[in-house]
């Protein structure tokens, strides 16, 4: 079956990049498992921040894919998987309004978060969907200019993990910054696999993401740093008594995070798509097992 005769609802799916999806899910683990450490967590709110989290995650997918498109950055020699917009799936159109739609969801979810833990919550909600339609829309779109490894850790770590455990204690500590820090580095990861595998794509488009900047060697040593510097802040967070030992459990996710760096320093062009999916799995099962160390002890 080509990719033109499958259902409707299989288009969207692929729209949608179910693969990304961890990189939402994970940093909201981990809030959670601090919010159960301190005794503050509440369903409510943990679920409603899980939903928003997927649903923003969900709708930066749509709004890169047809910004892409728009800039000629998707073009049909592209490594990745399939572009819906540019591989006319679908029209910028209907790709337009299927990410208005789940902003719009997103901002419902937003009102209850809002009405349990006061108007913090909507100046992140509205800043975050700004920045997931900037990075590659907009007037400036700030991910084609080297910043986007910036913002993917300031919203799927600082915000991300902050904003969870807020939510639900309506007040933030240092251990809050300690969990979303690493979640960031993790989160940036993901973003530099991504663009390591575009750079020959990228350039061609003019996009000067910070993998193109630094050239091939470059994106490898940030993904290491990332890598490794999420496992060590853990590490050290134990080390000062800010984390109990429980959260030294993130620890039996090294191997999975070991196979996905023997790919990416080895491998080149589509080869990586399967670093992709494995960082991506790695943050989920990182921040589940951040979650699972902090709740327990």
């Amino acid at each position: 079956m080509t990719e033109r005769s499958l259902p409707r609802w299989k288009i969207w799916m692929l729209a949608i990049r179910p693969k990304t999806l961890p990189a939402a899910i994970g940093p909201v683990l981990a809030g959670w498992g601090l919010a159960a450490h301190d005794g503050v967590f509440r369903w409510g709110p943990a679920l409603a921040a899980l939903a928003g989290g997927v649903l923003l995650q969900i709708g930066a997918n749509l709004a890169n894919d047809v910004a892409d498109f728009r800039h000629g950055a998707d073009r049909e020699e592209r490594l990745g998987p399939t572009r819906v917009t540019q591989a006319g799936l679908l029209s910028p159109a209907e790709v337009t309004r299927g990410m208005w739609v789940t902003f719009a969801l997103a901002a419902v979810v937003g009102v209850y978060l809002i009405a349990a833990a006061g108007w913090p919550v909507a100046l992140i909600g509205l800043t975050a969907i700004l920045a997931a339609i900037g990075y590659t829309g907009g007037p400036w779109p700030y991910g084609y200019y080297g910043l986007g490894d910036l913002f993917v850790f300031l919203y799927f770590g600082l915000a991300a993990v902050g904003g969870t455990y807020f939510v639900q204690a309506r007040a933030i500590h240092a251990a809050v910054w300690w969990a979303a820090v690493p979640l960031g580095l993790l989160a940036t990861a993901l973003l530099v696999v991504n663009n390591l595998r575009d750079i020959p794509t990228d350039q061609a488009a003019g996009k000067r993401t910070l993998a193109v900047l630094l050239g091939a060697r470059g994106a490898r040593l940030e993904y290491d740093f990332c890598l490794w510097g999420a496992y060590l802040l853990v590490g050290v967070a134990v080390a000062l008594d800010v984390f109990p030992w429980g959260a030294l459990a993130v620890a039996l996710s090294l191997p999975w995070a070991w196979r996905a760096r023997r790919i990416v320093v080895t491998a080149s062009g589509r080869a990586l798509n399967a670093a992709l999916a494995r960082t991506g799995q790695l943050i989920l099962l990182f921040g589940a097992l951040l979650a699972l160390g902090l709740a327990l002890s």
